[in-house]
């Protein structure tokens, strides 16, 4: 029989409770790997915001660059561009929405709440039908035209026929310079 102490405790209740907090630390020291790997890796977290140079961008010229493996359309609108952009009434969209990632939810789909700079487009290249990448200076609109399904969009990014419920979405970003964006 196990000697007791004054409060009624034995050696034994003392080697139990030692054991089971190192068990709970060797627990923990083996799961540690298991919950690290959960993070996201380094080429991910490199790739939460990218710099984009503009000055290889000509007028009516757009490039075409990843982030978040996405493609965002970076695109300088000619002023006949601009015009027509700014002439259509919100009124008349499928999307009234401005579906900026730099306003508001609420804000409405006019050309300068779609664009921080009136010349320049920034939005992410994916139609938000079926998710296919819409085609550059195509369509009615002379936007982006979906080749899928036949969603056409104007030079705002705004959806103006077919199927597509939604604006194509503008990424978070903003000017470093008047040649440098800085998208995420």
């Amino acid at each position: 029989m196990a000697s007791a102490t004054s409060d009624g405790t034995t050696r034994r209740d003392f080697l139990y409770i030692a054991s089971g907090a190192m068990g709970a630390v060797g627990v923990g020291l083996a799961a540690w790997p298991f919950i690290d790997q959960m993070n996201p890796s380094a080429s991910v977290l490199a790739m939460a915001s990218t710099e984009v140079d503009l000055t290889p961008v000509q007028e009516g010229q757009q490039i075409t660059i990843m982030w978040r493996s996405k493609p965002v359309f970076v695109r300088k609108r000619t002023a006949k561009e601009i015009a027509e952009a700014k002439a259509v009434d919100v009124a008349s969209l499928p999307d009234g929405l401005a579906r900026n990632a730099n306003l508001e939810d609420a804000a409405p789909a006019t050309d300068a709440n779609r664009v921080v700079k009136p010349d320049w487009l920034v939005l992410i290249g994916i139609c938000t039908h079926l998710g296919c990448i819409p085609l550059f200076n195509q369509g009615e609109f002379g936007g982006y035209l979906c080749p899928c399904h036949g969603s056409e969009y104007d030079t705002a990014g705004r959806i103006r026929k077919g199927p597509a419920p939604e604006n194509l979405f503008i990424p978070p970003y903003a000017f470093m310079n008047d040649t440098r964006i800085k998208i995420g």
